[in-house]
């Protein structure tokens, strides 16, 4: 075979394998596949912790039209008409005499016994943290303390007693059994005693913290 002819059969080799090439090249990209972005979630709000309950003001609508000073024995009692709201209670040691309040207007009040110097009655802002109908004291001897609400560990409370002349208590607030009983049914356990010495109180005057 002369040099022509393998000239001419190699350059037929080449033209063959760049057509194939050509033809490979022609041909149309498969398609990419297309990834949808991944959803993000809208961040959900957390709760706030709720705010704790602030004290309110305890502020004086009302005092009951009584005359004169309260005797011992002697009660009063008027919630007609009176709307709902917080019972407060208040004892001033030196009258001698326990209020009774909703919504800041007096609905009650009644000459009490108190402690002697010796087992005085606490001053303060205490909470009532028990209720008991026919409690009987397992301190002093089985004493009889009828709806007896408790406002320290230590064994003051308030409950019914028979209030009289040349009476005291132990350092508990003793009211005559019917005042006690009308007491008993109107507060609820978290309920305010506020113990001053000498707080008269008024229209618009207020008791907060002590």
């Amino acid at each position: 075979m002369n040099a022509r002819l393998l000239l001419a059969s190699g350059a037929l080799a080449i033209a063959v394998i760049v057509g194939v090439f050509a033809l490979s090249s022609s041909k149309p990209a498969a398609p990419i596949a297309q990834v949808a972005p991944a959803q993000t979630k809208a961040p959900v709000p957390t709760a706030k912790p709720a705010a704790p309950p602030k004290d309110e003001p305890f502020v004086i609508k009302r005092i009951l039209p009584i005359e004169g000073a309260i005797k011992y024995g002697d009660w009063h009692w008027d919630d007609a008409q009176v709307p709902a709201g917080p019972i407060v209670v208040t004892v001033d040691l030196d009258a001698r005499v326990l209020s009774v309040f909703r919504g800041g207007y007096e609905i009650g009040a009644t000459a009490v016994l108190l402690g002697t110097e010796d087992k005085p009655t606490p001053l303060g802002v205490f909470p009532i943290t028990q209720k008991d109908k026919d409690h009987v004291s397992n301190i002093y001897t089985g004493a009889p303390m009828p709806f007896m609400q408790r406002l320290t560990n230590d064994g003051i409370t308030l409950h019914g007693s028979d209030v009289a002349l040349g009476y005291a208590s132990h350092g508990c607030v003793g009211m005559p059994v019917n005042f006690a009983a009308k007491l008993f049914a109107t507060t609820k356990l978290g309920d305010k005693v506020y113990i001053t010495r000498g707080k008269q109180v008024g229209l618009g005057d207020s008791l907060t913290g002590g």
